[in-house]
């Protein structure tokens, strides 16, 4: 067996001479294990976070999302729906359209955004996911499914078809709007609400679902004129390939997102986050390990005396220090492996048992991800390994010079 290996394992085993040091091991020891554990569940905690926000943009969001570049809509004859249709790994497209409205019921005004969709768009997401109550939109014109934070704004009534909510959008023109001209300034569509539909705080108070033939009469567009395209793929579809084929499909340039990217801003915020809290965390371990230091340094000086005794019977000055740094690195490493399973348990434990909650019926999520193991174990090793090094230089010829035979 290697010489400074078998010593530094003897070391860590063994008792120390003085209570003191040997406290001071375990402290180091039970710090590396706490941290360890706190910075897996930190990372496990906001994968979890993300994988919710995804899970909530995967009910609204469609696989892809085909929009112009230049302009606010695209022309969509049925010849290119039906190219669409048939490119493999695209199961079900749905053209809509979305615009800015104004709000009128009871007395009570607001905006937001129409979005005009056809029947399909109910297997492009998940449409009884989203629905709060009431039912989805049928083949009337006259009915709509409304944001959960606009009902509540509006009062607005589910199935009340004695009060009809107004929809209002400007028609095309340079005249300035005013009293004189109101009515001839504005499109204007009595609907019914036949639903409530709840995704977030946003979305609930963005959008107001209605036909698509309902929002070109309203906008006044041809029935090939569309907003955007939305598309479900299936299972294993070639996204790359799909998007070079689609864009080929069109005349004039688009813009094809991917959820991931319709979701940018979010996904930023929330890796920024994760980001920041794993330096905060690192920095917390590595304020932790200079208590390894602290243990490894007086070790070094009450082993000094056998250190010289081991330089005399011809122990080179590195392999002393090696002794020390294997030590270290030991110590580190063993702490880190415990953090971890204790960190894997909790994150098993919560992700099935519901330890932990956010509010009522709403428990924190967590993931367990891979990545975040090797990153917890990655972080520790090189910091314990740092640390070993740093603590194990302090090992010289001065120093066994002081040494009491």
């Amino acid at each position: 067996m290697n010489f400074s290996f078998y010593i530094a394992k003897r070391y860590l085993v063994s008792k120390n001479g003085k209570n003191a040091i040997n406290i001071i091991n375990i402290l180091s020891f039970i710090i590396t294990v706490v941290g360890t554990a706190a910075l897996f569940i930190v990372l496990s905690g906001f994968s979890g976070l993300k994988d919710f926000s995804t899970e909530f943009s995967s009910y609204f969001d469609p696989d892809l999302k085909v929009t112009p570049l230049n302009g606010k809509v695209l022309e969509i004859p049925l010849s290119r729906k039906r190219d669409l249709e048939n490119l493999s790994g695209i199961e079900v497209i749905s053209a809509t359209i979305e615009e800015k409205a104004f709000l009128h019921y009871d007395g009570k005004n607001d905006i937001a955004y129409i979005k005009g969709v056809e029947p399909s768009y109910e297997q492009v997401i998940k449409t009884d996911t989203i629905l709060l109550y009431g039912s989805w939109l049928g083949n009337s014109d006259m009915q709509v499914v409304a944001g959960a934070a606009i009902s509540d704004e509006m009062s607005l009534q589910v199935d009340n078809y004695g009060r009809f909510l107004q929809i209002m959008v400007p028609k095309p023109g340079k005249n300035a709007i005013n009293t004189m001209n109101y009515h001839d300034s504005f499109s204007q569509l009595d609907v019914v609400a036949t639903g409530i539909f709840s995704v977030n705080e946003n979305l609930d108070s963005k959008y107001i679902f209605t036909t698509i033939t309902a929002a070109r009469k309203l906008l006044d567009y041809s029935v090939d004129m569309a907003s955007s395209v939305e598309i479900k793929l299936n299972a294993g579809a070639d996204e790359d390939r799909l998007r070079e084929e689609i864009q080929s499909l069109f005349d004039v340039p688009v813009v094809i997102k991917n959820r991931l990217q319709m979701n940018d801003g979010l996904y930023k915020m929330l890796n920024s986050e994760n980001l920041a809290v794993y330096l905060i965390f690192t920095l917390v371990l590595i304020i932790a390990l200079f208590n390894v230091v602290g243990s490894i340094m007086m070790m070094i000086l009450d082993k000094k005396q056998n250190l010289k005794t081991l330089k005399d019977l011809g122990a080179s000055l590195p392999s002393l220090r090696k002794i020390f740094f294997i030590q270290g690195s030991l110590m580190t490493t063993a702490g880190g492996f415990i953090g971890l399973f204790i960190g894997v348990v909790f994150v098993y434990a919560q992700i099935e048992f519901k330890l932990i909650y956010i509010q009522e019926g709403l428990a924190y999520p967590f993931a367990m991800d891979i990545k975040n193991v090797f990153l917890a174990v990655g972080t520790i090793g090189a910091l314990g390994t740092l640390a070993s090094y740093v603590a194990s230089r302090r090992i010289n010829e001065d120093l066994l010079s002081q040494a009491k035979l």
